[in-house]
């Protein structure tokens, strides 16, 4: 296994990580209210929506682990360039300080995914 590999994975762990944080404080700051999310509703097919989107970092653990090199390399850039820009459109609509600290922090994890994945020879 190359040490890249377990760089990458590890990324992805510390994303993950800090989106759970996210969740967490948001929960613990009254900032959360259960079964809806901007004053919508959250019906069964967005809980599906978000738990689909939050297993693709966990799933790209597993897959920085075990890919050959050249698929490994492009499922790295590809995933980490979704999250990234997926993140960065959302970044204004989070209203507190700490998730948008936290959302940056998340786009430096992906940014550092995309240079070791861009880099690997």
């Amino acid at each position: 296994m190359e040490d890249v590999q377990i760089k990458l994975s590890a990324i992805w762990i510390a994303l993950m990580l800090t989106y759970l944080l996210g969740d967490v404080l948001r929960i613990f700051s009254g900032d959360f209210k259960a079964g809806a999310i901007g004053g919508m509703e959250v019906t069964p097919m967005m809980y599906l929506g978000m738990a689909i989107l939050m297993v693709i970092p966990i799933v790209m653990v597993v897959l920085s682990l075990t890919l050959n090199q050249p698929v490994n390399r492009w499922a790295n850039i590809i995933v980490a360039v979704f999250f990234f820009l997926f993140n960065l459109v959302g970044l204004p609509t989070y209203p507190s300080a700490y998730d948008k600290f936290l959302i940056v922090v998340g786009l430096v994890f992906n940014g550092l995914t995309v240079w070791y994945a861009w880099n690997w020879a």
